[in-house]
């Protein structure tokens, strides 16, 4: 298991193309969006590398055209989960022997199957049309973060199989060997993300565990094609297991199980605690402590100094908080910004917002595009609602907001006189950010108000030109950001670049992309191999003379 002379290659980041007009990868995305938005196919349960149907079926339709049916796909119950567990516990006994570089070249087959052929298209596609991205949100997601996390972390497994003791004295042999662990992993997936639909499951996979992939609800579609292109890569039947399905009937009978060995998930951070607690109040029931890792929610911040670029800070506000909806658990929610620059930063935005055209993310020419479902487009235009009422609030950009064809709500941003106000502090979700305009002589007690205004703790920018101003917000913050950027928007962390992860309330900081996380899914065995064994109990010490 530790062969180091196996050496996976450095890897480097999948280029993101551009899809400009003219280039064969913009014709060649059309064509698959087109393919695919004229054809409804049937989605199975997938456990063993055999599909089930159930009775039990939903639809997945697309965000900005509700009414039109993508796929119809089969939910799980009690009986198929466990029907999972034993395929998966049945898979663990060849897959978790299997020598690591056989498991690597699968994920790295796959990296190059995404990246190299008409799956990058496929994929594309299947996340613009199932969750309503527009073609670059959709690149960066499902073909290039997907490949990167398939080539870093096999990278990095290797360099944990590499990890030996330092020391091994004549006569003796010490040694490290990483085990994956005994249980099957539970990954458990948020609708934004495809390529975190990939990875939840894949990580733990890729260190000789197998898992049960529950994915969202509302992106079920790219999820199915996920699993479709695994098994093109040659992922052994049972690995993974594929089942679609509701909360709660999912999630109770794997929790139930003796055979539970860990959560990977992302989500919204009441659900993972509950999770938690469930795990917590089962334990007795496990053969082993389970592994918990998880990627919870975010209320993230972009904090300007007066020697601010206000241009840069402008497009970063824009981008940060409304690409892709601000459906991202890293957007910019939250803006705290000096008088001297607000109005300035204020026109440049509105003069900007006024130039976004929204609508189906077929139209190449659509920054903006639909919120995934009718529960969070209720959900966000409540805030919107709720600053319309408040006499601590207007708003200054957007607001407008419909569903009679897709869940469309404008990009909305509100300015508040209280830096407590409740779109300040709680988690929305969507295309709205709020902005508080502070005195500039308070720039270090607003950096506290910062700091202890919400219980999470994921991203954070400081915008200044001023060095002492970035210190000053670099120390104050530490504990406000797991990635913290420095003139740039906290959106957009790069696989092997910025391991991505919060603390506090945003979840355990296990640094998805990075050995950090991988480590997570083994279990060490220290072996040590005497080869000239002692021959007599007795030592020096003994002696009478």
């Amino acid at each position: 298991m530790a062969n180091a002379i196996f050496n996976v290659p450095l890897p480097q980041n999948e280029a993101v193309k551009s899809y400009a007009p003219g280039t064969p990868e913009r014709a060649a995305l059309k064509s698959k969006l087109d393919e695919l938005s004229n054809q409804q196919i049937e989605i199975p349960i997938i456990i063993g590398g055999k599909e089930i149907r159930t009775n039990d079926t939903d639809n997945c339709v697309m965000p900005h055209d509700h009414k039109h049916v993508l796929a119809k796909y089969h939910k799980v119950s009690e009986k198929e989960v466990k029907l999972a567990i034993d395929s998966a516990m049945d898979a663990h006994k060849t897959w978790s022997r299997m020598d690591w570089q056989d498991r690597v070249a699968v994920f790295l087959k796959a990296a190059d199957l995404l990246a190299l052929t008409e799956w990058r298209y496929i994929l594309n596609a299947a996340t613009m049309l199932g969750q309503s991205k527009n073609p670059f949100q959709a690149e960066i997601d499902s073909a290039a973060e997907l490949a990167d996390f398939f080539r870093f972390n096999s990278y990095y497994a290797m360099q944990i199989y590499q990890q030996q003791p330092l020391h091994s004295p004549f006569g003796m042999w010490n040694r490290s060997e990483y085990r994956p662990l005994e249980g099957f992993i539970f990954a458990v997936a948020p609708f934004n993300f495809t390529s975190i639909t990939g990875n939840l499951p894949t990580a733990p996979a890729l260190m000789g565990n197998v898992a049960l992939l529950k994915p969202a609800s509302s992106s079920v579609y790219s999820a199915y094609w996920i699993i479709k292109l695994l098994e093109a890569a040659g992922l052994p039947a049972g690995v993974i297991n594929f089942v679609p399905g509701s909360g709660s009937k999912v999630g109770n009978p794997v929790m139930d199980s003796e055979h539970f060995g860990g959560i990977h998930f992302t989500g919204s951070t009441p659900t993972f605690q509950s999770m938690w607690r469930t795990a917590a109040n089962n334990l007795q029931k496990y053969k082993s402590y389970p592994r918990i890792v998880g990627e919870t929610g975010g209320k993230d911040f972009i904090f300007a100094h007066s020697s601010a670029d206000i241009t840069a800070l402008g497009v970063a506000m824009i981008r940060g908080a409304f690409e892709y909806q601000g459906q991202k658990c890293s957007a910019a929610s939250r803006a705290y910004v000096p008088k001297s620059i607000w109005p300035k930063l204020k026109e440049y935005m509105i003069e900007e917002l006024k130039t976004v055209k929204m609508g189906d993310p077929k139209d190449f020419t659509n920054f903006f595009n639909a919120v995934i479902d009718k529960g969070a487009f209720d959900t966000i235009t409540s805030y919107i609602d709720y600053a319309k009422k408040s006499n601590e609030a207007k708003i200054i950009f957007g607001g407008n907001y419909d569903r009679s064809k897709g869940y469309f709500i404008e990009p909305t941003v509100i300015e508040t006189t209280n830096p407590k106000f409740k779109s300040m502090e709680e988690e929305i979700f969507g295309p709205v950010l709020t902005l508080y305009v502070y005195d500039d002589n308070k720039y270090e007690e607003t950096l506290q108000i910062c700091d202890q205004t919400s219980p999470y703790s994921l991203t954070g920018a400081i915008f200044a030109q001023d060095r002492y101003a970035i210190e000053k917000a670099d120390k104050a913050l530490i504990h406000s950001a797991g990635n913290f950027y420095i003139n740039d928007k906290p959106t957009g962390a790069v696989v092997g670049q910025q391991p991505f992860g919060g603390a506090r309330a945003s979840g355990t900081n296990d640094k998805a992309g990075s050995y950090l996380n991988l480590i997570r899914w083994v279990s060490a065995r220290t072996i040590k191999e005497n080869f000239i064994p002692p021959k007599d109990y007795r030592y020096p010490f003994m002696s009478e003379k």
